[in-house]
């Protein structure tokens, strides 16, 4: 298999030691940020915990993302009916990972989910799913308990689809794989605002290469630059907001700086232990600047989600160390 492949399932190897993201249901709640009028941010009161959204026209409302479980879904559905009288006629997943689908099947059958057509096809074995989050959970794996059914998509579009909210448009992108295979994009034109999911976060956190090395994931960085030029904020799945662009670029050097150090070592013939002590880790001693300001939005002191979140990151580079390691051992 060569760099440019991806793989059909997620990388199940983790390095030693490694502590993904805590996304337990557990204390979670969303804070409202707003856009414009109807275009809401649902940003998660615990960072890495998962964000959502709302977006809003004439005639229907959308939501982005489903919660990690049916009591997060009936949360953030409750959450909706506050902010807006309009009826919730769409639900859009950004990725298959159930952290943002597992809620699916708590909302009624008349809402329509939406998502890339490879996500769809990854929703094919909950048990499975469930056994790769269970390490996410920290203390709280009963909460799976009541996650039953996963409810896929009912319509899937390829690379681009449109939904028409009634004086709102809402465009669906997927420019290829990244942290999966078939992460979408929800973009809305009239705010320049971009619901990423696990693609694209604040300038300066980790991605996860769960699903392939870095190659695929640039050309699909690339597109979405190219196809958004006036993108200006984007709302990931985990962690604040930021400068959409900045956050693509940036993203863009790690995944560039990763690739050719690890592409030097391997051709060098360098064991995965000397590899992972020798290639840049931007985490080494703090987070960017602009990153460590975001966080003073939390209720959570600031100084303990920096740490909290330097530490994370440090162990998802590590990961992602390890996942460009193996895709480029196999093709040499």
């Amino acid at each position: 298999m060569n760099a440019q492949a991806v793989p059909d399932r997620e990388l199940t190897e983790r390095p030693d030691g490694y502590q993904g993201p805590n996304l337990s249901p557990v204390g979670l709640e969303h804070r409202a940020q707003w856009f414009a009028d109807g275009v809401v941010a649902l940003m998660a009161t615990l960072p890495p915990k998962d964000n959502n959204g709302l977006i809003v026209g004439g005639d229907a409302a959308l939501i982005v993302d489903a919660g990690i479980t049916p009591a997060i879904s009936a949360q953030i559905q409750a959450q909706a009916a506050v902010l807006t009288d309009r009826p919730v006629r769409y639900l859009v997943n950004t990725t298959y990972h159930g952290d943002h689908t597992f809620g699916n099947a708590a909302f009624p059958d008349e809402v329509v989910v939406i998502s890339s057509r490879l996500n769809k096809e990854n929703m094919s074995d909950l048990d499975n799913e469930k056994r790769q989050r269970t390490g996410n959970m920290y203390g709280a794996e009963a909460e799976f308990d009541a996650v039953t059914r996963w409810r896929t998509p009912d319509v899937v579009f390829d690379d681009f689809a449109e939904i028409d909210l009634g004086g709102r448009v809402v465009q669906l992108w997927q420019f290829g794989p990244g942290n999966g295979p078939g992460d979408t994009v929800v973009y809305v034109p009239d705010t320049r605002t971009a619901w990423t999911g696990n693609y694209v976060c604040h300038a300066g956190i980790a991605p996860m290469l769960l699903q392939g090395g870095p190659e695929p994931y640039l050309a699909s960085l690339r597109k979405m630059r190219e196809t958004l030029p006036d993108m200006a904020i984007v709302v990931p799945g985990h962690g604040p907001m930021g400068n959409a662009l900045e956050a693509v670029d940036w993203l863009i050097g790690y995944l560039e700086q990763l690739r050719d150090e690890v592409a030097v070592a391997v051709a060098a013939g360098k064991t995965l232990e000397q590899v992972q002590s020798q290639v840049t880790n931007p985490w080494a001693e703090t987070l960017v600047p602009s990153l460590i300001a975001a966080l003073h939005d939390y209720a959570v002191p600031a100084e303990i989600a920096t740490q909290g979140l330097l530490m994370l990151c440090r162990n998802l580079h590590r990961l992602n160390v390890l996942a460009t390691y193996r895709s480029q051992s196999r093709s040499a």
